[in-house]
């Protein structure tokens, strides 16, 4: 498995390299003038990145984007306003004016421009506004509208369920049947082997929780125009400290012995063992965040450079190479959302069931 995913990385990382090498030569046109009409890296990072307005096709005026509510806290208080305000703007050119001041939306960061600013002035070397300051943003952005669909979906998919068998004992039917299969492999399969079965049901729900809402996101990460959540480092992170915080308030005493001060080894050597475990006592939620992260992310990057290659090259004949490979690697990206969503899971209940175990000390 990690073979796997350090050649999909990899692989990934190849074709970025290789675009950019190809767009060094397509954005020179036979006089040698500079053609940037088409830019593969910021295509690229914009369909994988967040965004304040879920865009779904077109663009610029023409473009069908769901606007969505954009919330600042500065320090004359909280400002806001829809994005569609910014008039699909991305380069900090259009002024918002909301609680008395002025917005400006530069690449998906917004900026309060300072007393008597008419324009943001950014200075692209260092990375930093010259003339305005940066703002808390706590909007509805595209991975988070995206996060609450998956949480209605889940609520509506599970309470059905649930529903079904207040009715009936009888196993349900359809689509409630294979809901049905998933919960008792995440149970049979997941929960019970690596936790025990004397506590495993205690961590059901967030071990259900997290296999659901990783595998739908990623799911709906497939559809055209759809957020890339759990390919946003924030999300991973997000998760991966849940099992870090279920790890430390479920960890049992002979856990911690374990860690700080562990049983039938030298005394001289405990020290640094100790500071052995600790440190993978934070290594492994890292490893499940990073883990779960790069392997979605290089899945639309290889499938965005692979469609970037026809405009690049500006030859429909490479259509018939790179779309077949697209659909395939969109086609294996089925398998990976369910993998990636079976692994964390299965990585959660491992590290989860080291912590809860007791041992049996001679």
């Amino acid at each position: 498995m990690a073979t796997h995913k350090s050649s999909k990385i990899t692989v990934a990382l190849m074709l970025m390299l290789i675009l950019n090498s190809f767009a060094s030569f397509a954005q020179l046109d036979t006089e040698g003038v500079v053609d940037e009409s088409f830019n593969p890296t910021e295509m690229i990072m914009h369909h994988i990145g967040d965004s304040h307005g879920w865009h779904f096709f077109g663009e610029g005026e023409d473009s069908f984007t769901l606007p969505l509510p954009v919330i600042l806290w500065t320090d004359e208080g909280i400002a806001t306003f829809m994005s569609s305000e910014f008039h699909h703007d991305v380069e900090g050119e259009y002024v918002v004016d909301a609680n008395g001041q002025k917005f400006v939306n530069y690449h998906e960061k917004i900026y309060v421009l300072n007393e008597g600013e008419e324009l943001l002035k950014y200075d692209e070397e260092a990375h930093a506004a010259l003339n305005a300051n940066a703002t808390f943003d706590i909007s509805i952005t595209k991975n988070v509208a995206s996060m609450l669909l998956t949480v209605v979906l889940m609520f509506i998919l599970f309470i059905g369920l649930a529903n079904h068998y207040k009715k009936s004992k009888s196993a349900p039917k359809g689509f409630k049947n294979i809901l049905e299969t998933l919960v008792i492999f995440v149970r049979d399969e997941i929960a019970r082997p690596q936790i025990g079965e004397k506590k495993f049901m205690k961590f059901m729900p967030f071990l259900l929780t997290v296999f659901f809402f990783i595998w739908i996101t990623n799911l709906l990460g497939l559809l055209p125009g759809a957020a890339n959540v759990t390919g946003n480092i924030s999300v991973t992170v997000a998760l991966g400290l849940f099992t870090l915080a279920i790890i430390i308030v479920n960890g049992s005493k002979d856990y911690w012995q374990h860690v700080f001060w562990m049983p039938g080894i030298p005394t001289a050597v405990k020290p640094i063992l100790a500071i052995v475990e600790i440190l993978g006592v934070f290594i492994k939620p890292i490893a499940l965040m990073i883990r779960l992260f790069a392997n979605i992310t290089a899945g639309h990057i290889i499938i965005l450079s692979l469609i970037g290659l026809i405009f690049i090259l500006e030859n429909a004949g490479v259509a018939f190479i790179s779309v077949p490979f697209a659909v395939f690697i969109t086609v294996l990206e089925l398998l990976v959302a369910f993998l990636q969503a079976f692994i964390f899971t299965l990585l959660s209940a491992l590290f989860i069931g080291m912590a809860v175990q007791e041992h049996e000390h001679h």
